[in-house]
């Protein structure tokens, strides 16, 4: 089969598309003829070596990816073989190997793909979905908010838009670049602007005519988020889950006795917490999904450019969740 080697830590360029064997199911695993790969944020700073945090550098040679959607061929030792011949969408959790034609699986994580949902759209569900999932529960937009999105073009931000808009509430989507921004006005955005624009801010203010926004969803960081974070009225909602800045967002105590503000840090124990685990994360996305309330944005590559892939998203080239097919 062919799939995407990697033999050192490195720039995009240490990706390689090879020939290799076919997989083989272990355990209570099944084979999957990869459709779809999902490429997260996460895949590129493993490449590099710098991760750290949960996802500790991986032993190597190694063909990245945790996220695939496609037909179950095979049953391993212990796995039903119901699932032969089955559409399926599956987070490979820790382990990796979903950049290829095949990848074994748990079968205890698949999930069937509902009707009507592409892998495509079924693998972007899986990751970017489930976490879109547990950030809504705990930001609980309503028609009476006036919700900021930074990054509102990317997979999550995407989501999050048309979450805001379901609610009734004013959604604010920034993004860079003219493109994106005119992607983010077509997901329904009440206002859309470029935060690449050094006065984004004081256009926000202005666009809302004496509001402001009352809930940040925050997993940009940095000087966006900061910027975001002191836009808040009194009384505002920070629902913080990730940095893709570089840094989370700075704010001290002072800042929350002084906004009245209420600041959630939503990843790890408390979201899944809240959803009995990861697979009950996944399971509520893709029924979000499958009933049109959630409809990810994707843009593909093919599995061969998987370098492409990884600089697109290294420079914000991308928009919505990024996809892999062979």
């Amino acid at each position: 089969m062919k799939a995407i080697r990697q033999y050192e830590f490195g720039p995009a360029e240490v990706l390689r598309y090879e020939d290799v064997p076919d997989p083989v199911p272990g355990e209570g695993q099944v084979l999957v003829e990869v459709a779809a790969a999902g490429v997260h944020l996460v895949d590129t700073t493993i490449r590099s070596g710098t991760s750290g945090g949960p996802f500790p550098a991986p032993d190597l040679p190694m063909t990245p990816g945790r996220e695939v959607a496609g037909t179950v061929t095979q049953a391993g030792p212990g796995a039903d073989p119901v699932w032969v011949g089955r559409r399926v969408v599956v987070h490979l959790g820790m382990a990796s190997g979903g950049y290829a034609g095949l990848a074994a699986a748990p079968a205890a994580a698949l999930h069937e793909i509902p009707d009507g949902l592409s892998p495509e759209v079924a693998v972007a569900t899986i990751g970017t979905g489930r976490t879109a999932v547990g950030v809504l529960a705990v930001a609980e937009p309503t028609a009476e908010d006036v919700v900021l999105v930074p990054a509102a073009a990317g997979g999550l931000g995407a989501l999050f838009v048309q979450a805001a808009r379901s609610a009734g509430a004013t959604a604010v989507g920034l993004a860079g670049g003219p493109e994106k921004v005119a992607l983010v006005r077509t997901l329904g955005a009440d206002v859309a602007l470029d935060y690449r624009e050094p006065d984004w801010p004081r256009q926000v203010l202005a666009a809302l005519d004496g509001r402001r926004p009352t809930l940040l969803l925050d997993g940009v960081g940095g000087a966006v988020g900061r910027a975001g974070l002191e836009l808040l009225d009194v009384g505002g909602r920070i629902v913080m889950f990730g940095w893709s800045a570089g840094e989370p967002t700075q704010l001290t105590t002072a800042d929350v006795v002084k906004g009245g503000l209420s600041v959630h840090w939503v990843t790890g124990p408390r979201m899944l917490r809240r959803h009995g685990g990861l697979r009950g994360l996944e399971t509520a996305a893709l029924a979000e999904v499958a009933s049109g309330r959630m409809v990810p944005v994707v843009q593909r590559f093919p599995l061969a450019d998987a370098a492409g892939a990884h600089r697109a998203l290294e420079t914000r080239a991308t928009t919505g969740k990024v996809v892999l097919v062979p």
